[in-house]
């Protein structure tokens, strides 16, 4: 699903939103957790899931052309781990489609 996906989807849940309106309520959404994660802000969205911030340690890469060692600087990266209604609702749906696809 991409972002106007999900606009169009709004839009046609609730018919009193103008298409315009869904398109505002989804970029600020986005908007407010994109400022919360910059700032190191932990998300959570129950029944969805949690977003939060990992940090990742310097390390020794290597360049896989020339073999090269190669010095990966730390990083801090965006993680989102899905809650249990999530991952039960995911687990059940595709452990049924998995079983009316076999002959």
């Amino acid at each position: 699903m991409t972002r106007s996906d999900l606009v169009e989807e709004l839009a046609n849940r609730f018919a009193q939103l103008t298409h315009r309106d869904a398109e505002f309520a989804v970029k600020a959404i986005l908007d407010a957790m994109n400022d919360a994660l910059v700032r190191g802000h932990r998300i959570e969205i129950r029944g969805f899931g949690s977003f939060s911030v990992n940090h990742r340690p310097p390390r020794m890469g290597r360049n896989p052309r020339s073999g090269e060692s190669v010095a990966i600087p730390e990083k801090r990266v965006p993680h989102f781990k899905p809650g249990k209604a999530l991952r039960e609702a995911v687990d059940q749906r595709t452990a049924e489609l998995q079983t009316d696809s076999k002959p």
